[in-house]
């Protein structure tokens, strides 16, 4: 198995142009402002060969590239969209797809929820946490829920909360000790 020295950040839909995306982008800011390697991948990248039943037994040499940045990955960051009270089936069949049980054994994996609604995305991150747990993943406890995500973003979708800001920062260096990347200095 390849070093394990990035972050793999996943924008969990393949709605073109969403908010998850504008919200991935964010908190891959943070990962480089933080000094921490970071691969962003959006599911609008899925190779559309996935989708045809013969993927089951044999996987498009595309997303063979992908599941290799999973095993590559020293974590898994994953922003979870709500749709219709969960997530995505777009991300969960982007998680069939990976081989079982290797992809996410002892795998850290911390997660960001978003949504239009009050509760920014907790049903899925929760129904999201269930996956990867009962996958073996070594799961993050400090979530961020994005409430209300449109009044956290200017038109050109940059974060305007400056609240969110400090707890994606926070989450970010955090996370990055978690998976062994980042190691906080002592405070003076």
């Amino acid at each position: 198995m390849p070093e394990q020295h990035s972050i793999f950040l996943i924008s969990g839909t393949n709605r073109p142009a969403s908010n998850t995306i504008r919200i991935t982008r964010e908190i891959e800011r943070h990962y480089c402002e933080a000094g921490v390697a970071v691969e962003l991948y959006s599911l609008e990248s899925l190779p559309p060969e996935l989708f045809v039943p013969a993927a089951y037994r044999q996987k498009p040499p595309a997303f063979v590239q992908i599941q290799e940045k999973v095993y590559a990955a020293a974590g898994l960051h994953l922003v979870v969209p709500e749709y219709n009270g969960s997530f995505p089936g777009a991300l969960k069949y982007f998680i069939d797809m990976l081989k079982f049980p290797e992809s996410f054994e002892h795998k850290p994996v911390a997660f960001v929820g978003v949504a239009s609604g009050e509760w920014g995305g907790l049903r899925a991150v929760e129904q999201m946490q269930m996956v990867f747990g009962y996958r073996n993943a070594h799961i993050f406890p400090n979530r961020i829920f994005v409430n209300s995500v449109l009044s956290k973003m200017d038109s050109a979708g940059k974060l305007t909360d400056p609240d969110l800001n400090d707890r994606f920062a926070k989450q970010v260096r955090g996370f990055a000790e978690f998976a062994g990347l980042f190691v906080r200095k002592p405070r003076s």
